[in-house]
């Protein structure tokens, strides 16, 4: 059986979708790249925002009427969230909601693996020099704009020993691992000892036994909520740059503590989220800081826009990801206050990209000339992409690349 997958969304569901790929293979299935050559197509969807099932329904759609109609298994959040629309999509097979492989292969009429996939094999996942380790899935809390707690359940963490095997056979294969999940600060409040009492564990102590298994690999948080940056994961970005990368992806998703506190954020505020970046930022001689951003929450006025802008212009951030507001069916926004008018949602969110991509473009031209650690993410076209510790891309001539997954580079 030859199989086609796409995969919408996070990094999280990067990560799922390579295990359901090896879980396909160990079946004797084949991976290809064009649905066209394909017998059955796998999709991965997401559920973030609207624009995200709009294209998961597009393409679905087209791979219905495929010449020999193509049938497709979706998968994932949007499909955990499915009232039928999904599964009445032409040459739709099956839903699938989660991303559990067994569920996935029976649903294309495959046997199941007899035994749960190795860490071993997993080591595949993700690209040629970095790989993906999800720690967790699921999160406890619940901002109203969110649907994606709703789809993937609460907080489930990975006990550290297994993430650790799973990290060494990763390190075989990749120079960069990106610790990925759903609510990764998180990390570890769940899990308790047979006498019902929690484990010891937590996102820096993760970190820590990661880098003491495989010190020569460069590690990466996914996406962190800032005032989730405790003490230990602050000392190893200050201390260990060779083995934790100089980035923080920090969502903020509003400037404006009113707006904060309808959206269910309650665990920080505009005030706390900037004391402990600039705190951060100011004992870093480097780093890249992203941030994401929801522009026109229900009720959200020009006063509380403008607090945003402003928050956003104080803080070094280099990159950020701003999402026009995305009613979700389910999620209490919604229900909240008026909706912005899209014509102010559309300009508020320009207005935030603007300021980004000169934050981005401020942030690049200050580290031009610069020394970085780099790790190859791709190559072509004659050129040899390279992404640094702080989240910066560097272009190079292939001749001048040493073929090394991992060396110092000049920012260009």
């Amino acid at each position: 059986m030859n199989v086609y997958f796409h995969t919408f969304g996070c990094k999280a569901n990067q990560y799922d979708t390579a295990l359901v790929v090896q879980a396909f293979a160990d079946q004797g299935a084949t991976v290809v790249d064009d649905p066209a050559a394909a017998d059955l197509a796998v999709v991965n969807s997401c559920t973030v925002t609207h624009e995200s099932e709009t294209k998961l329904r597009r393409l679905v759609r087209r791979l219905g009427r495929q010449g020999k109609r193509l049938e497709s298994v979706v998968m994932g959040c949007a499909a955990a969230r499915d009232d039928g629309a999904i599964a009445a999509l032409p040459g739709v097979r099956a839903v699938v909601g989660g991303a559990e492989p067994a569920a996935v292969l029976r649903a294309a009429g495959m046997t199941s693996p007899p035994v749960p996939l190795s860490a071993m094999r997993r080591g595949g996942t993700g690209g040629r020099t970095r790989g993906l380790l999800k720690i967790q899935d699921g999160c406890d809390e619940h901002c109203t704009f969110c649907a994606t707690t709703i789809a993937r359940g609460a907080n489930r963490s990975r006990a550290i020993p297994e993430l650790v095997q799973e990290v060494l056979a990763l390190a075989e294969h990749h120079a960069e691992i990106v610790l990925t999940g759903v609510h990764i600060g998180t990390y570890g409040q769940d899990r308790e000892t047979g006498h019902g009492k929690r484990e010891p564990s937590s996102l820096g102590e993760l970190l820590e036994a990661l880098i003491t298994a495989v010190p020569s690999v460069r590690f990466r948080l996914s996406s962190i909520e800032a005032t989730e940056v405790d003490d230990t994961i602050a000392r190893l970005l200050i201390e260990a740059p060779r083995q934790l990368a100089a980035h923080l992806h920090a969502p903020l998703q509003s400037g404006s503590n009113r707006v904060l506190k309808r959206m269910g954020r309650h665990w920080y505020t505009a005030e706390s989220y900037r004391a402990r970046l600039e705190w951060l930022a100011a004992r870093l001689p480097v780093l890249g800081l992203g941030a994401d951003i929801i522009a026109g929450f229900p009720g959200e006025t020009d006063d509380d826009h403008r607090a945003t802008t402003a928050l956003v212009e104080a803080l070094p951030f280099t990159y950020l990801h701003v999402f026009p507001y995305s009613e979700r069916p389910g999620a209490a926004a919604a229900r909240l206050g008026a909706p912005v008018p899209p014509r102010v949602l559309h300009e508020r969110a320009r207005e935030l990209r603007d300021l980004g991509e000169a934050k981005a473009r401020r942030h690049h031209a200050g580290r031009v000339g610069q020394r970085a650690d780099g790790v190859v993410t791709g190559h072509g076209a004659g050129k040899v992409e390279v992404l640094t510790q702080d989240y910066v891309s560097v272009y190079l001539p292939t001749q001048e690349w040493n073929g090394s997954a991992r060396f110092e580079v000049t920012v260009r």
